[in-house]
């Protein structure tokens, strides 16, 4: 019996249910939104967070809302609950590069 089929069948199998279970864990179902779908409280939130830069877009990644903020050059990702807590802070430009994506 050749075992290196079932062994290389589990592998790829492992690999494709790590790779969505990544893209899940992020939220990547990210979808761009108008400034005007957005609850007050993350607005709110999102002005504390910018203290001087510049909102540039506004993400919706499941139930949480995703500010991006230019400051100083370098645009930051402030993700939120729908009552304006943040949730995670993350390199936006750097993120995008690894996507392949230019913002």
């Amino acid at each position: 019996m050749n075992i290196a089929t079932p062994i290389a069948a589990a592998l790829v199998t492992a690999g494709l249910m790590f790779g969505t279970a990544q893209a899940n864990e992020r939220g990547h179902q990210e979808q761009e939104i108008s400034s005007s779908d957005v609850p007050a409280a993350v607005h709110q939130a999102a002005q504390a967070e910018a203290k001087g830069g510049t909102i540039v877009r506004w993400e919706k990644e499941g139930a949480n809302y995703e500010a991006v903020i230019r400051k100083n050059g370098k645009e930051t990702g402030i993700e939120m609950n729908a009552r304006g807590k943040v949730l995670s802070r993350h390199d936006e430009t750097k993120e995008h590069k690894e996507k392949g994506e230019k913002y």
